[in-house]
């Protein structure tokens, strides 16, 4: 696929990625960072979004059921091997050193980031699910995680 295929894909799924998220299209254009005109207009099909723009959208909707479905997979590592030719992944080992694990059950993590100040929970297989600020919200997502397969 080429950049001009992946972005008019992304035109045409740019109103049902807002619609699944749940978006108005003016928090929608706010996350993006785009005026509610443009977003409009991309919605309407009348003007193609920029790359800067698909890229953020891959990138903040990455999760995006329709998006997945579109491209077969990860939206932002097509984003990305289009781009620069190849995909390269991260290493995350390194960031241990700012994650305190504030509880464990079931297999599952609670965490908290020292220098960023967010809260995660990982999966039995170390696999990020879920993040936020609002440390009550990460704890009741944890708890239902965590409560649904015992180990």
């Amino acid at each position: 696929m080429d950049k001009q295929t992946f972005t008019e894909l992304l035109q045409s799924k740019f109103k049902m990625v807002r619609t699944e998220a749940g978006y108005t299209q003016d928090s929608m254009s706010q996350t993006i960072g785009l005026s509610k005109k443009t977003l409009v207009q991309i919605e309407k099909e009348r003007i193609l979004p920029n790359w800067t723009t698909c890229i953020s959208l891959c990138a903040l909707f990455r999760d995006s059921d329709v998006l997945t479905n579109s491209f077969g997979g990860d939206p932002l590592e097509l984003a990305q091997l289009i781009s620069r030719g190849h995909c390269v992944y991260p290493n995350y080992e390194g960031e241990a050193v700012y994650w305190d694990d504030l509880e464990r059950k079931n297999g599952y993590r609670l965490q908290y980031n020292k220098s960023n100040k967010i809260y995660r929970v990982l999966s039995p297989m170390n696999r990020p699910l879920h993040a936020s600020y609002i440390e009550r919200e990460i704890r009741t997502y944890f708890n239902r995680q965590s409560d649904l397969q015992p180990v």
